[in-house]
């Protein structure tokens, strides 16, 4: 008969390999999931897309501070937005002082009207009269103040002699999955 010892540190990892493991484990988990399949590219390309070109204003049609509703990228209540001139030039402004720019009027927090709560002498929209949020226009409709998140959806534009061209829509409108989703379909 043979005598077989139980060797009680047969199986438990040392110290030192303990933390081998746990910090490869910790690395592969921390790498970009493209690095962790083989096989992809070592390329990945921004998919772009595609927004009708529409015009919805005329340069010299806009006076300082009124707002210009118009509907974008589709006709639909959801997709009501306002043309407007501020007094300072803004960020993705248009025209020759850079102060033509156009949002969509629902607020991100809620999607809260904020339609006549534009204040085109100062550069802000708002307050949103369900939770008081306020947006900076001159700053791509940044909040300023109040309950919401992220910024005002602002719409592309373009010029092309005196018409005013929208082209695409930079951040999600509030309640849909894809801007390009028509919600008349």
């Amino acid at each position: 008969m043979t005598d077989k010892r139980c060797d009680p540190m047969a199986g438990i990892a040392s110290r030192r390999d303990f933390l081998k493991l746990s910090g490869s484990a910790l690395v592969a988990l921390t790498l970009p999931p493209h690095l962790r399949r083989p096989g992809l590219p070592a390329r990945l390309y921004a998919r772009q897309v595609e927004y009708p070109r529409q015009v919805i204003g005329r340069l010299s049609e806009l006076e300082f501070g009124q707002p210009v509703s118009f509907n974008y990228p589709w006709d639909h209540p959801a997709s009501t937005n306002f043309l407007i001139k501020l007094n300072e030039p803004a960020g993705g402004g248009v025209g020759p002082d850079q102060n033509v720019v156009a949002f969509n009027s629902l607020c991100t927090h809620q999607g809260g009207p904020l339609a006549g709560q534009f204040h085109g002498d100062r550069g802000v929209a708002g307050p949103c009269p369900l939770h008081l949020t306020t947006f900076d226009l001159t700053r791509h409709g940044m909040v300023i103040s109040g309950h919401a998140t992220l910024g005002l959806p602002q719409i592309i534009l373009e010029t092309e002699g005196d018409d005013i061209i929208a082209t695409g829509v930079l951040g999600l409108i509030f309640g849909y999955h894809s801007n390009l989703a028509d919600p008349n379909a």
